[in-house]
Order: structure tokens, then sequence, then C-alpha cells
């Protein structure tokens, strides 16, 4: 396989016998940039919650923080590598998971996503994490 995110390659795995987007790697080579995001939710600078009860729209709230944050060292969504998305209610899945679509242009990159019983804040309905690789 040749895809790229980033610097990174897409690994063969076909062998583990799961169907491509639900089973994909990706190999750092040597000498990049590895970024890890902790897990973030949709809040603004003053710590308010953006769009409470909008599932979609905290999910593009923190995609848009990601994004800003790798422009900030010269990278984009492009070289997200690994999403970890945490849901409060298994309904939000379909449309959280339209908006990660839409925001990759190359396809969304391999993610897991999880139903938890609760997050931080009762009005957080999306957590995301994120690993992105970036050349030197």
């Amino acid at each position: 396989m040749s895809a790229l995110r980033g610097p990174a390659q897409a690994v063969d795995t076909t062998r583990i016998r799961m169907p491509v987007p639900l089973t994909t790697a990706y190999a750092v080579p040597a000498g990049s940039r590895v970024v890890f995001f902790s897990g973030l939710t949709a809040k603004d600078a003053e710590g308010a919650t953006v769009a409470p009860g909008d599932a979609a729209a905290q999910a593009e709230h923190i995609l848009d923080g990601i994004e800003d944050a790798l422009g900030q060292i010269g990278g984009s969504l492009e070289n997200v590598i690994k999403l970890t998305v945490y849901l409060q209610d298994r309904a939000d899945g379909p449309v959280v998971g339209r908006v990660r679509g839409q925001r990759f242009s190359s396809g969304p990159p391999p993610a897991s996503t999880m139903v938890v019983a609760q997050l931080m804040s009762d009005d957080q309905l999306v957590e995301i994490e994120a690993i992105a690789a970036l050349p030197t």
C-alpha cells in the first residue's frame, strides 16, 4: 500500500481480514514528529461548553482546534493518523462519523469510537484524542 497521511505510510492490513476502513494502520518513519492530543472537548476560551446538545457541532469545534494546533507547526488534519472518539450517546455516532468523514479530504484516519457512561461535564457529548505524524 502506498497511501500516505503526512509522512506516515499505510500498512497492508488485508491479513487481519477486516474491511477498510474498519482496520487501517500507518507506519511512521524514523525522524518524523509525532504529536499527541489528549482528550479534547468542545469548550471555548472561557471554559463554557460550545453547542450544548449538538454532538456534530461539538465534534466540529474539537476538530477545528486540532486543525488550528497542527497548522501552527506546519501540519493539517491530513497528518492525523489516529483518532479516538468518546461519545456519551451511541445515537450520536452517525452524525459524528459524518463530520469526521467531511473534515479529512483524503478520507478519515483510523479511529476507535467508544460510548462512555459520562464525560467530565454533563453537557459534553464528544471527546476526541488524536495522534498526528509530521515530517521533520
